[in-house]
């Protein structure tokens, strides 16, 4: 295979969907959140956190103060795609995650995740 076949079935591959969690070992709160992409976002947190710009600030604090190795990236649950060419997975994402919300309750001082709005 060529580099450009390669980058070709490379974009046709179906991502891991589901749900993640990055959690600390050392007090135990966590921040819990759905993805299309879980590698992607599971890098994306790591990175946001080792250069100190990751958009929750408790959470940036705390790897700040007990460094990389008191956090642990965890996917929780992956979502298997519907083979429907119009299937669109947001909602099925979305309603895992609000299971798995009500299981973990990582909200307040038990964890990084914002409380979800009422609806």
């Amino acid at each position: 295979m060529d580099r450009r076949e390669l980058t070709r079935a490379y974009r046709e591959t179906r991502r891991p969907m589901g749900i993640f969690r990055v959690r600390n070992t050392a007090n135990d709160r966590a921040l819990v959140a759905c993805s299309l992409d879980l590698p992607a976002s599971l890098n994306r947190e790591r990175a946001q956190l080792r250069f100190g710009a990751h958009r929750n600030a408790a959470m940036q604090q705390d790897w700040n103060a007990l460094g990389a190795d008191a956090f642990a990236f965890e996917v929780l649950d992956t979502l298997t795609p519907v083979d429907r060419p119009d299937w669109d997975p947001t909602d099925d994402l979305r309603a895992l995650e609000e299971l798995w919300l009500e299981r973990l309750e990582p909200f307040d001082d038990r964890g990084y995740t914002p409380r979800p709005k009422r609806r």
